[in-house]
């Protein structure tokens, strides 16, 4: 299977235009990159078929979306409608590691970054170690870039149409192989009542914005995080861009629920566009 979207697939049709026909291009959204011959019919990929120039001119008009490739399935928009939601779920390609967008929300940052390093970013911040609960897996990069240094990560997804997505992008293939993560598809909300006190040596939590998720920003849920981080734990919370008003604003009211839960020291990770709580 090729994941492709305009990135990959629009200066192969330059390079055409101008009478080339061997070129190097990514079949994985920019992990890799392989050998592949132009003809008057296509983009020859390497055990994918044929890509048809007017697929690809499809492609390159929908630079909002990746597609799946496959000579013998065609080519599909990756996209999934959840019923859970009521949202579109879109993989959406950026150069680099792609995000996905919720009904056309960016679940990354984009803007100055890409989302691999807005995630190194946060685990940098996070500091993760020991046992690791990521209360909202998307597309699973935190997951994968903690299970470097961690002994274990649990990472919680709700929605079932976002897990599907993360199975079809080449950068989440590691969330399903890697023996240190273990996805579970739940409300974490509702999960981590259930989660051994003091279990967690680190929790990550990036929850989508406020207006979609308000209960993952309560004061009952932050006393649920304070109980299932160990002694001297520490949580990272995303909150946004710091220089915003409504980030701003949003963070005071965090640090004060955080506060209530119970956490004796809240200081900014202003890089990472959240703060560190301490246990």
């Amino acid at each position: 299977m090729a994941v492709l979207s305009h990135y990959e697939v629009e200066p192969v049709l330059q390079a055409w235009r101008q009478g080339q026909t061997e070129v190097f291009m990514s079949l994985d959204l920019g992990k890799t990159q392989v050998h592949v011959s132009l003809t008057r019919e296509g983009i020859n990929l390497p055990g994918e078929g044929c890509l048809p120039w007017e697929e690809a001119e499809k492609i390159i008009s929908h630079p909002n979306v990746c597609f799946r490739w496959n000579a013998k399935t065609g080519l599909h928009p990756l996209q999934v409608f959840s019923p859970l939601t009521q949202r579109l779920v879109t993989l959406y390609p950026t150069g680099t590691a792609p995000t996905i967008t919720l009904s056309g929300i960016p679940m990354h940052r984009i803007q100055g970054t890409d989302p691999w390093r807005d995630t190194l970013t946060k685990i940098r911040a996070a500091r993760a170690r020991g046992r690791v609960l990521d209360t909202c897996m998307g597309l699973g990069y935190t997951a994968i870039a903690a299970a470097r240094t961690a002994s274990f990560v649990l990472t919680v997804e709700l929605d079932p149409a976002v897990i599907a997505i993360a199975r079809e992008n080449p950068w989440s293939s590691d969330l399903f192989v890697h023996p240190r993560i273990h996805i579970v598809q739940a409300d974490v909300a509702e999960l981590i009542a259930g989660l051994p006190t003091g279990e967690f040596t680190v929790v990550i939590h990036d929850p989508p914005m406020f207006s979609l998720a308000g209960e993952l920003y309560s004061l009952d849920f932050y006393h649920e995080v304070l109980r299932v981080l160990s002694p001297r734990g520490r949580l990272f919370h995303y909150i946004g861009n710091p220089e915003g008003k409504m980030a701003r604003n949003l963070t005071r009211s965090v640090t004060r629920r955080l506060q209530q839960a119970g956490f004796r020291k809240i200081v900014p990770a202003r890089a990472a566009f959240g703060v560190i709580a301490l246990k």
